[in-house]
């Protein structure tokens, strides 16, 4: 009788256990639920505050920089050299995402990101809405990507006449960003009821019962499962992946939007079912107990301990055996790795031998003038003179000899040559180096150079390679002008930068510009390596070569480099102003 009297005992224990979870749950999963709620509707006055604190500091600053009066001198003389600088420098301060002036054609002239720079914006309504009033205008519109921008636009006015618009993007997506950190879903509707911010990119542009829609519907094993795992949890306001979410929203004091926010429940079951499983730990003692005092699953117990250790041994012989197998692979893979390596020194001694032949055709070129100088000078007796010629020719040789010890390195990283170089400096060695070919025609060479010196890191010789590549396509690009002009500028901001500028017909194919063997250039004329090689030497340099064609005609390379020294300040140790460029 007694085991069938601890059996009742059991299951009466049993049942009581059962009754006690369910209560349990369910006040457990009712009080988290309303903190939960509250601590999401307190999240959402904070996000709420957020965004307007953003846009309010925004909307400010089109007022302050339509009043520039750098910004309408730029659009009346339609210079527009460093007006995209000062905006970067605006930007900075106020934390924008970005500033564009547009002229009052509807063209970016001037833009914190410059590959906006040229863009034609004439259709767009924060333009034609700007150039219309003579207020602020608010609009939010869809980049090339997708994503929304939320501007702020104001017409810049001098005498009553429009000369542009200035364009300032809210910083809103930093925002959005940031909420994605959290398990929330969030996002943020206007007052037509569409997405504009969203932690759920697919749920962006819709309305939010078609993004609600978007999700794939749970299977019935799905529901089984929320529904056995909260028990006596409330209905869910919404399903979101077939997970059940409570749904809170705010308002946003701003045009009539809202924000929404979709919390799981998944922390609310974490608490619930840490105090649940107090409860199991309790039960599972005393069941612990019933199983001491019913030693008959002992003989049970054993069997269990002795398949499992059956299985651990068979388990041991797999992983052994996967081990050997590992060991085997990683051997195959250091043999490949080095069959790799062994390649990618071959592929690097064929650039080698055709950077070799390009690089040394300028100063070949340069000693057979010089000699042929030399030859006409002895003959009429001006011995000094050729002796000079002399002098060059063998500063060539030691060039060549440079060159080709520095092309030696190409086959290995390191920066043990880097040095701090004057770029004016090096602007100077190109320019002797070119000096026989510019002398071969008339080319007009205008050359701006700050007084100060501007510091880079790099090579002398490799750098002044580059410039030296930049000087000859501008000047084999000006050979069919009627009056050829080469422009040369080195400014210093928050990088050294060097811009060659011609009036020649311009570039056509951008796209394979630094491609390996790409010219257009005659058979025998160009290797097509130049800007290629120039373009992987800046780039060791830490910098970046770029190209793009004028507004009126010509083409312009830019050289930007990392500065190797605080820029100098805008004054003098005497006080006076410093002038930042010195004409040549």
């Amino acid at each position: 009788m007694r085991p069938w009297w601890m059996r009742i005992v059991a299951g009466l224990l049993l049942l009581a256990f059962v009754g006690l979870m369910w209560m349990t749950n369910a006040w457990l999963t009712e009080r988290f639920s309303e903190t939960t709620k509250v601590r999401a509707e307190l999240r959402l006055a904070l996000y709420t505050g957020n965004i307007l604190s953003e846009l309010q500091r925004t909307a400010v600053v089109p007022l302050l920089l339509a009043r520039d009066p750098g910004l309408m001198g730029a659009l009346n003389g339609s210079d527009f050299s460093t007006t995209s600088a000062r905006l970067m420098a605006a930007q900075k301060e106020i934390g924008a995402a970005s500033i564009r002036l547009i002229d009052a054609s509807g063209w970016t002239v001037a833009a914190t990101e410059r590959r906006l720079i040229g863009t034609n914006y004439v259709r767009e309504p924060f333009f034609v809405e700007a150039m219309r009033g003579r207020d602020t205008v608010f609009t939010v519109n869809t980049n090339e990507i997708g994503a929304n921008e939320f501007v702020y636009s104001r017409a810049v006015v001098q005498n009553g006449r429009a000369l542009g618009v200035i364009v300032v993007e809210a910083e809103l997506q930093r925002l959005e960003r940031s909420w994605a950190g959290i398990s929330d879903a969030v996002v943020v509707l206007d007052s037509s009821g569409k997405i504009i911010l969203t932690t759920e990119p697919r749920w962006r542009g819709h309305t939010l019962q078609e993004a609600l829609a978007l999700r794939t519907a749970p299977t019935a094993i799905q529901r089984a499962f929320q529904v056995t795992t909260d028990l006596t949890a409330r209905q869910p306001d919404a399903w979101i992946q077939g997970r059940a979410v409570m749904q809170s929203e705010a308002r946003v004091p701003f045009r009539g939007w809202r924000m929404v926010s979709f919390t799981t429940y998944e922390s609310v079951r974490e608490k619930v079912n840490a105090a649940l499983a107090m409860e199991i730990m309790g039960f599972a003692i005393l069941l612990a107990l019933s199983f001491y005092i019913l030693s008959r699953r002992a003989r049970v117990q054993s069997v269990a301990f002795k398949r499992e250790s059956d299985e651990l041994r068979a388990l041991n012989r797999r992983l052994s055996r996967e081990i050997a197998e590992r060991e085997r692979m990683q051997k195959e893979l250091r043999v490949a790795e080095q069959t790799v390596e062994q390649s990618s020194k071959l592929a690097a001694l064929g650039e080698m031998s055709a950077s070799v032949s390009h690089e040394l055709n300028q100063p070949l070129a340069a000693m057979k003038t010089y000699l042929a100088g030399a030859r006409l000078l002895l003959q009429r007796d001006r011995y000094e003179e050729a002796l000079s010629s002399f002098q060059r020719v063998d500063d060539l040789i030691e060039r060549m000899g440079a060159i080709t010890r520095q092309l030696k390195s190409y086959a290995r990283k390191g920066g043990e040559a880097f040095e701090p170089v004057d770029l004016r400096a090096a602007l100077s060695g190109a320019l002797t180096m070119m000096e026989p070919q510019l002398k071969s025609r008339t080319v007009r060479i205008i050359r701006m150079v700050p007084r100060e010196p501007v510091m880079v890191m790099a090579d002398r010789i490799r750098l002044e390679q580059v410039i030296i590549n930049l000087l000859r396509n501008a000047f084999d690009a000006t050979k069919d002008q009627k009056d050829p002009e080469i422009e040369l500028t080195v400014r210093a901001g928050s990088h050294a930068m060097l811009t060659v500028r011609d009036n020649g017909p311009g570039l056509t194919d951008m796209e394979k510009l630094f491609e390996p063997f790409w010219t257009t250039k005659k058979p025998g004329e160009g290797t097509g390596l130049g800007l290629a090689i120039s373009s992987g030497i800046v780039s060791d340099f830490g910098g970046r070569l770029t190209a793009h064609n004028t507004e009126g005609k010509g083409a312009v390379f830019e050289m930007q480099l990392p500065l190797y020294a605080p820029v100098l300040t805008d004054q003098q140790p005497d006080g006076r102003p410093r002038a930042d460029l010195a004409a040549e």
